[in-house]
């Protein structure tokens, strides 16, 4: 019996090792159930039950700021425990929701004790050291897999009974309270992006973004959209744009010209000229092994900086042949440890066009570094929403609707089909992105070159970038307060009350007193914490919910 626990342990293991596997929705119910199954003798019942929790955490997904229920820990072992007890899908059910919100609470801690590394990355992004940066990005992500690996072992040792005694007796205002801290923890986030971003300048966007979301109820995508809208025509009255349309002129059909210039390590002058390329030109293979590490983006996920080492992690192939001397490279790695949050699937466009500047900057000195960070800000919000959408709301729920239909039918093609589905598509797009963004934005640099428009392209990203983080308190963030005024009716909520005021006016608030002790130079450390305290605190002081 020790080794089939090995066996579902290692099926824990390897389903947290998912943020190492490029978000392949291989940690699934539908996926793992079978494979508990068959480490238990009990294939068909292993599908069957994989299929009903499936069903139960189908919209269970991680989008933005938000951590769901841990559907691997609570799916895997809610599986074994029933097979083993012989009881089916019901007590799978009974335990598989109780051990998923409690192995949430757990990843929640360790999103917020990942953040403590971010000291030490800076550090070695200041050495210049890669090597270092990477290994920590390795080892750091390995703590998640091998925590829950470490639960799971624990619980099959303790067995079904007293695993579902103790979930039992955790007191309601506990979970409560770690519920609230986890809802006012995204705070952080959107502080230091406004950090960032946050200027007298671009201001009236952030709340333009805002009131979109809290007022107009619009999603993320589309204030995206109009966002791009908005920059494009603002930029587009710029000073410097009356030359753009002669120059577009006279590049007119060399479109081959200005790739095969760039191919050949060239780069055009502002005289009309080419100067000879200072650094080596990227490969088709250094854009397979940035394509391959993005598949690691989100494994050192931290409520600071998010998928800030993954990004950094991804893009070492292209800085270790661009930046051969330390200190360029350490101020590459400087550059790609700030904060960075997207869509994984879509990750790679940014990860490609990134590289296409990086490699501009390795040529022209003059070259302006603070528009790289200006790009991926503002294109990583409007990505989320498209990518999503695309990924999580329409292509997961065709594959799934396929296998779980399958798999309740007892079926194991039904698991098959399901990352099939979901995978080909996938992979396929997210493999083509690294070179449609790294290919676009060599040549679209070109141009801009030509054009001398990089600082209206710094200001449009800006623009866009802080109409997404603007909305981002009102659509990402759930703290409210239960306080009332008289009798305690509807009428008289102080909830109510704000909402008529300003809708979802205390997350915007706190992201506000967050962004101003950042700017007092707290650390984010100490804010992490408080965060934590005052969610928890409020929660039972009855204040927040």
């Amino acid at each position: 019996m020790q080794l089939t626990y090995l066996f579902i342990t290692l099926i824990i293991v390897f389903g947290h090792c998912e943020d190492f596997l490029g978000t392949t929705l291989l940690s699934r119910p539908l996926v793992l159930g079978p494979l508990v199954g068959l480490a238990l003798g009990d294939l068909h019942q292993g599908i069957l039950i994989g299929a009903s929790l499936e069903l139960i955490f189908m919209g269970n997904i991680k989008v933005g700021a938000a951590i769901p229920p841990d559907v691997v820990t609570g799916g895997v072992l809610g599986t074994a425990f029933a097979i083993l007890s012989g009881k089916g899908a019901a007590i799978a059910l009974a335990l598989a929701v109780p051990i998923s919100i409690l192995a949430e609470m757990l990843l929640s801690a360790l999103f917020v004790f990942r953040s403590t590394f971010n000291k030490a990355f800076a550090s070695y992004a200041e050495e210049g050291n890669y090597r270092k940066v990477q290994r920590l990005h390795i080892l750091s992500g390995l703590m998640k897999p091998l925590l829950m690996g470490l639960i799971g072992w624990l619980s099959l040792q303790l067995g079904a009974g007293v695993m579902k005694s103790v979930l039992d007796h955790i007191p309601g205002w506990v979970n409560a309270g770690l519920q609230v801290a986890g809802n006012v923890l995204p705070a952080l986030g959107f502080a230091l992006l406004m950090n960032l971003l946050f200027h007298k300048k671009v201001a009236p966007y952030f709340f333009l973004g805002f009131v979109l979301a809290a007022w107009m109820k619009l999603p993320v995508i589309a204030i995206g959209v109009l966002g791009v809208i908005i920059a494009f025509l603002v930029t587009n009255n710029m000073p410097g744009a009356e030359g753009e349309e002669d120059t577009e002129a006279e590049g007119e059909g060399t479109g081959d010209e200005v790739g095969a210039g760039l191919a050949g390590g060239g780069m055009a002058s502002e005289g009309g000229g080419v100067a000879v390329a200072v650094g080596p030109r990227l490969t088709n293979g250094d854009l397979r092994r940035m394509f391959f590490r993005t598949m690691a983006l989100e494994a050192n996920f931290n409520f600071e900086t998010w998928q800030n080492t993954g990004f950094a992690f991804s893009m070492l192939p292209a800085l270790k042949k661009l930046y051969p001397k330390k200190e360029a490279m350490a101020d590459a790695l400087r550059r790609h440890l700030q904060l960075f949050n997207t869509s994984t699937y879509g990750s790679t466009l940014i990860v490609g066009l990134t590289a296409a500047m990086e490699e501009q900057k390795s040529r022209d000195v003059d070259f302006n570094s603070e528009s790289i960070n200006s790009v991926k800000l503002g294109l990583m919000g409007p990505l989320a929403g498209v990518f999503d959408s695309l990924f999580w709301g329409t292509l997961k729920v065709i594959a799934a609707g396929v296998g779980t239909s399958l798999a309740l039918k007892g079926h194991l093609s039904g698991a098959i089909l399901f990352i099939l589905l979901f995978n080909v598509p996938h992979l396929l797009l997210r493999y083509q992105l690294t070179f449609i963004g790294y290919r676009a934005g060599t040549r679209w640099l070109q141009q801009l070159a030509r054009t001398h428009v990089m600082d209206k392209l710094t200001y449009g990203a800006s623009i866009l970038g802080l109409m997404v983080v603007g909305a981002m308190p009102a659509t990402l963030m759930s703290i409210r307060t239960p306080l009332a005024f008289g009798d305690g009716d509807a009428g008289s909520g102080l909830q109510g009350i704000l909402d008529s005021i300003v809708p979802a006016i205390l997350p915007l608030g706190l992201t506000f007193l967050v962004y101003y002790f950042i700017k007092k130079g707290v650390k984010t450390t100490y804010l992490l914490l408080g965060l934590v305290g005052l969610g928890f605190v409020g929660s039972v002081l009855h204040l927040f919910v």
